[in-house]
């Protein structure tokens, strides 16, 4: 037996030992993720059936590095619940890949099999739950590790050794197509979300369950007037405060991938970028995993190079290890033989894909799976209430005049009216796999099931996403006049068809007939709510009959006349296929609303930047001719109850840059009292602001938070700890240091109401 074969002996010895029997060719292979998945099986009525591509593709290389999207379902692919491969069928097909490849290869190195998990996986039949923004909108971590932990024993239980899940995007501008993929505006935020991700995913023994690729390594929601891969015009101080901490935070939770992100970065494509993927990552922070690249992206650095060989050698010197679908690591080869790519860069990407698959054991029969194990994990109902409870804290109530809500679940009459009240699909956001019928709830059918009998619940779609017929607005407003509330569910929708057009990478290239208008590729200038949507609601508002507007949406939009004139707002986001259900507990009072926004949402895109953490530089907030504040500001959201803050004391608090830096903490004790008469959640936030530095500072920055369920009457007391990562700005130079000075401490139930007193950090 050989070294690499005998798992008693360190994971580097095995690595180190097996690369000393590999060709260059196969090295070569260990670096490629070139095939699509969904080209290496075919289904007929006798099951499946390995393709000639595919075995055509392992032999070009004697070996796989990985193989993308085998189970992946969409339109994109092509594939559906006629052709994909069905949950039963799952670990068949993944161990007949993986026992093709050990049978039919010189050293029978086991495949990575990865797919997309943005939200669940992309896969037949998979457990869908609320895309990021939803889940941000939660600010519960730790609820956030559970939904990623259930993703992941679903994938695991497919035989799926990679993950693909955006963590790292930061929304900085809502006009970018994929403001459904971030969890947040906030660092802070984004931050926690990830690790919690990292941890729920690889879980904590030895052996992962599933290795998340956290994406996209960085700045790719910074980009140019909200373009889809624009390029990031930000320097060091900006990529250091706000877009890098989410991926260090990964890094300390243990993570062992990462994907590169399309844009550029001052002029560097992140692909290209030696400083970010090496310095800063494997340096200073002692990443030990594999960077993936994005789908076709080594093929964009020929517009640097010019030829596919110096355009790898880029890529290796920066520190990528794993193509997807570019032809530019197929030329690595013949690159070395040339000169043109260090032999040294191709061991070093080799030995790092290597390590994973020791990591994950499939070098010791753990890349087979168990063939019965799918059926009894995968859509089971522990997952089910798990994607609901998401929704549940997902949903912000944004406006509630007259305390309108909760509605009365019986003798009313209901007008559920608009082009999301009954369109399951339009709930679920982009990377979406096809669903069976009545596999979810619409907010339609959550209404009809929580109200009684004698309540009578009337239904007009009124009209659609980006459609300007107003053929269904005379029904709409019929239903209306007859009722004693309409509830009027509109938003967007990332709904992909077969009938669509696609990049080479996946991105939608035309969805002009359709009603899409978010996901990737999908960027607007206008935060308008699509088609006539908006006449639509004041329509309906003209009739007299209170109306409550519900947005399902994978951005934030423009809404300054609904939020004048509506009665009540809740944003339920995209909120997954039990959306319907938890929308209509809220509407009925079942639960308290308890989300807080992840974003600001803006009056207009005309005000574009309106995140709540911008410099204080002195500039002026307002323009000439509108209010320059956010119309409902990050960290907002109502509750069926009320909530009072006050710190323990009010004395200045004081800790020394001694103890600071000697790893001690300074504890902010708060307590926060529910003053109304139901139980409820509260998100207890700390923002800070440095008051005496020497760089400019932003207006305030979240530093902690903590989603707490306080019953009526009852007060809870809530410690935050901030140290000296907490409180150190980013100097001149350059350097993380906490400077002696005034420090504001804030806390409140959102970024705009808030409580404070001072800190004073001494010499």
């Amino acid at each position: 037996m050989n070294k690499y074969q005998n798992s008693n002996y360190p994971i580097n010895e095995r690595v180190e030992e097996l690369m000393s029997h590999m060709s260059l060719k196969e090295k070569v292979g260990q670096l490629n993720q070139k095939l699509y998945g969904w080209n290496a099986y075919i289904k007929s009525s006798n099951g499946y059936e390995l393709t000639k591509t595919f075995k055509e593709h392992v032999s070009k290389f004697d070996g796989i590095g990985a193989l993308y999207g085998l189970f992946r379902a969409d339109p994109w692919s092509g594939v559906d619940f006629s052709n994909g491969i069905s949950v039963e069928d799952s670990a068949v097909v993944t161990n007949m890949v993986q026992k093709y490849i050990k049978e039919n290869t010189r050293l029978g190195i086991p495949v990575l099999i990865s797919e997309e998990c943005p939200h669940g996986q992309q896969t037949l039949d998979s457990t869908l739950f609320p895309t990021n923004i939803g889940s941000g909108a939660s600010w519960n971590p730790e609820l956030q590790q559970e939904v990623s932990s259930n993703v992941a024993e679903e994938l695991s239980a497919r035989g799926v050794h990679l993950g693909l899940v955006s963590t790292l995007d930061i929304m900085r501008d809502p006009r970018w197509g994929r403001t459904e993929e971030c969890f947040s505006e906030d660092t802070y935020l984004t931050s926690k979300m990830t690790e919690a991700v990292v941890r729920g995913m690889q879980g904590e023994d030895e052996v992962p369950k599933i290795i998340p690729v956290l994406k996209h390594f960085i700045a790719q929601g910074a980009g140019v007037g909200g373009h889809n891969s624009g390029p990031a015009l930000i320097g060091e101080r900006e990529l250091r405060e706000v877009f890098l901490p989410p991926m260090k935070a990964g890094v300390e939770a243990g993570a062992l991938a990462c994907m590169a992100a399309y844009n550029e970065i001052d002029g560097v494509p992140c692909h290209a970028n030696q400083q970010l993927l090496t310095e800063i990552l494997r340096k200073e922070w002692k990443f030990n995993g594999i960077v993936m690249a994005d789908g076709n992206a080594l093929d964009r650095l020929l517009m640097l190079t010019g030829e596919k060989e110096l355009a790898a050698a880029y890529a290796l010197r920066a520190g990528v290890d794993l193509s997807l679908w570019d032809d530019v690591y197929l030329t690595i080869e013949q690159g070395v033989k040339k000169g043109k790519i260090n032999m040294e860069l191709v061991d070093q990407a080799v030995s790092r894909v290597l390590f994973l698959k020791f990591k994950l054991g499939l070098f010791d029969n753990q890349c087979f799976v168990d063939e019965d194990r799918p059926a009894m994990v995968v859509g089971c109902d522990k997952f089910k209430k798990s994607s609901l409870e998401m929704a549940r804290q997902s949903i912000v109530l944004l406006k509630n005049d007259e305390n309108i809500l909760p509605l009365n679940k019986n003798g009313n009459r209901i007008a559920v009216i608009g082009p999301n009240a009954d369109n399951l699909y339009n709930m679920l956001g982009d990377y979406t796999p096809p669903q069976r019928k009545d596999s979810g709830v619409t907010i339609l059918d959550g209404i009809h099931s929580l109200a009684d009998p004698d309540t009578e619940v009337m239904y007009a779609r009124g009209c659609g996403i980006r459609d300007k017929s107003k053929s269904d607005f005379n029904n709409a407003k019929e239903i209306a006049r007859k009722s004693d509330v309409a509830v009027v569910v509109l938003g967007g929708s990332s709904t992909r068809d077969f009938g669509m057009e696609f990049e080479d990478n996946g991105a939608v290239k035309s969805y002009d007939e359709t009603e899409m208008d978010c996901g990737e590729n999908v960027d607007v200038a206008n935060l308008n709510l699509g088609g006539v949507q908006e006449e639509l609601v004041m329509e309906i508002c003209a009739t007299g009959t209170p109306v409550i507007v519900v947005l399902i949406q994978g951005r934030p939009h423009s809404i300054p006349w609904i939020a004048k004139n509506c009665k009540a707002i809740l944003s339920g986001w995209y909120p997954g296929p039990q959306g319907g259900q938890a929308i209509a507990e809220v509407l009925f009072g079942n639960i308290s609303p308890n989300g807080k926004l992840p974003v600001s949402m803006p009056i207009s895109s005309m005000q574009l930047p309106v995140y709540y953490n911008y410099k204080n530089s002195g500039a002026k907030e307002d323009y000439h001719d509108m209010d320059g504040k956010a119309l409902y500001p990050f960290g907002h959201g109502l509750s069926y109850t009320s909530f009072e803050f006050n710190f323990a004391n009010d004395k200045t608090e004081e800790i020394t840059l001694a103890d600071l830096n000697s790893s001690k903490k300074l504890h902010i004790t708060v307590e926060v009292k529910n003053t109304g008469n139901r139980d409820g959640y509260e998100v207890v936030q700390l923002y800070t602001k440095d008051l005496q530095a020497s760089v400019t500072q932003r207006i305030k920055e979240l530093k902690g938070l903590n989603k707490v369920w306080v019953k009526a009457g009852e007060t809870k007391i809530i410690t935050f700890m901030l140290g000296h990562e907490g409180l150190a700005i980013w100097n001149i130079a350059m350097n993380p240091e906490v400077e002696p000075g005034t420090v504001r401490l804030m806390v409140g139930g959102s970024s705009n109401t808030v409580i404070s007193k001072d800190l004073l950090v001494k010499n």
